[in-house]
């Protein structure tokens, strides 16, 4: 290809890519695969570092951020970005209606009503169509200037379609995580060994000021767009602007409704208070607007918040216990986690009795103190969480929380790395919760999977110096079990038997199964794909590492600190000669990928095979195994008994749904 046709292929793809990113992301409506996605991606990548004098900085391609550490600037809002008033009383939202009829006289007015989506506000200036800045909200006038990570998020265009949007202005919205996209890096932590996250709103807050923009890019981030200022908007109503910014690509909430009065805005916060809990992304309340703009100017601003616009929050089931006293647990990575042990009090159909602290910094933000009457939630409606403390009611001889300098079970004092908000024991290798914690892991069903033994049976073999390490299970003996409590001839013969089947497992598995922290399913299966085996792990440098798709810096560290420790070295040579797998097989490499790019939930029971089988099947043949329904499901995998609100959404939403020997059949055909 000439210069010109170079140059023409290249803004071709730049085009469908950003066609593509729009239809994904914000319609829910894909029309080509991840796979052909990505063979688009890296063919405009391709071309773009061999023709530079082509860059674009509204590329596609500018949307995985850059690894150059960042400061960030204020920028000054140029229309000031106040916050809402709030209320959780509807006789507070019949006085504001008085207040906008008392302004507004005799003119007829409508109200706009949206969700309120519980995230981080952010700012969107947009000149000549092209993405300018994006700025945090700040202190209302001025913000951080995040622009660089904002580009990461794939629901935010660029650069704009369609026409007759202004010269310059800003549309204002709520960065957010979906509740399965913060599951699934919850229980990705888990499974690395590290704190979770507290809540959606925190993670997508906390994610915004990363000082990467290319760790930005990994966090499954998104955006809803609520509010256009500035001059020449298209229309004189809020309603209108909105449905037309969906034309210059931007994602504008589906749920929004005109309601003519006050009662009319009850019902509609009535209906989403009950179906919140359905949502597949956080709100903790309702946003009431003035749908007309010259109503708006008229009806002005205080010092503090509009007063043609205002916030009614849904109340969080809430009651108030005595702490009784915190216990300190440790991980199986050494992280320090305190749990809160309350008096037993009943919240959301359930008793609670303990409530996670999360770690010293919490403690320390609300001043919990030990006898103190504190408030819990269900965060999320699942996880309590204690959210402040009645400190009129507290004892005044009561003494400030000291948090644990030294490891409750072993002694050893405790560290904090810098950047991190646990504490952690590093005796990694004589501190019992390690010790046990990393054999429970080792035998779990996502790694080994050795059937017979549970959290029990290792606390037996643990206190009858049995086992010290993962690499004593397969040293154990009939007789070493059998003179055990509680040990009958066929439980031996069961635990005996899972030992020796787990030496099958795949090396994926196997080295997700060893517990290096940072290195989950997903990464445990990248590296095994990508080195082959554990020795070119164990010999790779950082920078190699580093270099394997999805490997940051963080994971990088801790693989090569791992393998610099002759304790560690000697536990996987131990194993190698109990015949565990540490190189990868042929059966493990994805060569068929009929699946690519699919995402396919299991419901019900099957004849054929197990549920497990069914997603290593998935997996194996390139597809992805989601737990929840949503537009981007491709297919419900339906056995028996299959689950009837799954149902019911699947047949909503017109996904097909695929028996077990249609399954099998699909991946099968050549």
């Amino acid at each position: 290809m000439n210069k010109q046709e170079i140059k023409t292929r290249i803004l071709n793809l730049r085009e469908e890519l950003n066609r593509h990113n729009h239809n994904y992301y914000v319609l829910a409506q894909p029309e080509i695969s991840d796979f052909e996605y990505d063979l688009k991606m890296q063919e405009l990548i391709s071309l773009e570092k061999q023709y530079p004098e082509f860059h674009d900085n509204y590329s596609p391609t500018q949307r995985v951020g850059s690894d150059i550490s960042q400061e960030f600037t204020q920028v000054t809002h140029k229309y000031p970005m106040l916050s809402l008033g709030n209320t959780y009383s509807e006789a507070d939202l019949i006085d504001f209606d008085n207040r906008v009829k008392k302004i507004l006289g005799d003119e007829d007015y409508e109200y706009i009503c949206e969700l309120k989506y519980d995230g981080a506000a952010i700012s969107l200036r947009y000149i000549d169509g092209k993405l300018k800045h994006a700025v945090t909200r700040g202190d209302g006038i001025k913000g951080d200037d995040v622009t660089e990570n904002i580009k990461t998020i794939k629901s935010i265009p660029l650069s704009l379609t369609g026409n007759n949007w202004p010269d310059d202005f800003e549309i204002r919205g709520e960065i957010i995580m979906l509740k399965e996209d913060f599951n699934r890096l919850n229980n990705e932590r888990i499974e690395s060994g590290e704190a979770t996250f507290a809540n959606p709103r925190n993670l997508a807050s906390g994610t915004l000021k990363m000082q990467k923009a290319s760790e930005v890019a990994k966090r499954p981030l998104n955006c809803f767009l609520y509010h256009l200022t500035g001059a020449n908007l298209p229309s004189n109503y809020h309603y209108s602007n909105l449905q037309t910014a969906k034309h210059w690509g931007f994602n504008i909430p589906s749920v929004i409704e005109i309601k003519k009065t006050i009662t009319k805005v009850f019902d509609f916060i009535h209906k989403w208070d009950k179906e919140r809990e359905g949502l597949p992304f956080e709100i903790d309340g309702i946003v009431i607007k003035i749908n007309s703009l010259e109503q708006q100017k008229k009806l002005g601003f205080t010092s503090k918040s509009p007063r043609w616009a205002i916030s009614y929050k849904f109340k969080a089931e809430q009651v108030t216990t005595k702490l009784l006293s915190i216990d300190y647990q440790v991980g199986r990575t050494g992280a320090i986690t305190p749990v809160a042990n309350l008096e037993p009090v009943r919240l959301a159909g359930t008793v609670v009795k303990r409530a996670s602290l999360h770690n010293a910094d919490q403690i320390e933000l609300h001043d919990i103190r030990i006898g103190d009457m504190v408030f819990v939630e269900k965060g999320g409606e699942i996880i309590p969480k204690i959210v402040g403390v009645d400190k009129s009611r507290r004892n005044p001889t009561s003494k400030v929380l000291e948090y644990i300098k030294y490891c409750p079970y072993c002694g050893t004092e405790l560290i904090r790395k810098e950047g991190e908000a646990s504490h952690y024991c590093p005796n990694e290798t004589s501190c019992p919760p390690q010790i046990k914690g990393k054999i429970e892991h080792f035998i779990s069903r996502k790694a080994m999977n050795i059937d017979g033994i549970g959290q029990e049976t290792i606390e037996l073999l643990f206190d009858n110096n049995l086992v010290k390490d993962v690499a004593d299970l397969y040293e154990l003996r009939y007789e070493d079990l059998i003179s055990l409590d509680r040990m009958a001839e066929k439980s031996v013969k069961n635990i005996l038997q899972g030992i020796e089947e787990s030496k099958n497992t795949p090396f994926r598995k196997v080295l997700f199964a060893i517990g290096i922290r940072y290195v989950g399913e997903t990464v445990a299966k990248k590296l095994s794909q990508s080195l082959k085996s554990i020795d070119k792990i164990a010999n790779s440098s950082f920078e190699s590492l580093v270099a394997v798709d999805e490997i940051g810096e963080k994971i990088a560290g801790s693989i090569t600190e791992y393998f610099s420790k002759p304790d560690n070295k000697k536990l996987i040579e131990r194993l190698k000669k109990h015949g565990l797998n540490f190189e990868i097989s042929e059966d493990e490499i994805n060569k068929d990928e009929v699946l690519n790019g699919l995402s396919i939930v299991i419901s019900g029971s099957f004849e054929k095979h197990s549920r497990e089988e069914l997603k290593e099947l998935i997996e194996k043949y390139g597809g992805k195994n989601v737990s929840s329904i949503s537009k981007k499901t491709n297919y419900l995998l339906a056995g028996k008994n299959i689950g009837p609100s799954k149902l019911s959404k699947v047949q909503k939403l017109h996904i097909p749904i695929i028996s077990e020997d249609e399954f099998i059949a699909m991946i099968k055909s050549e």
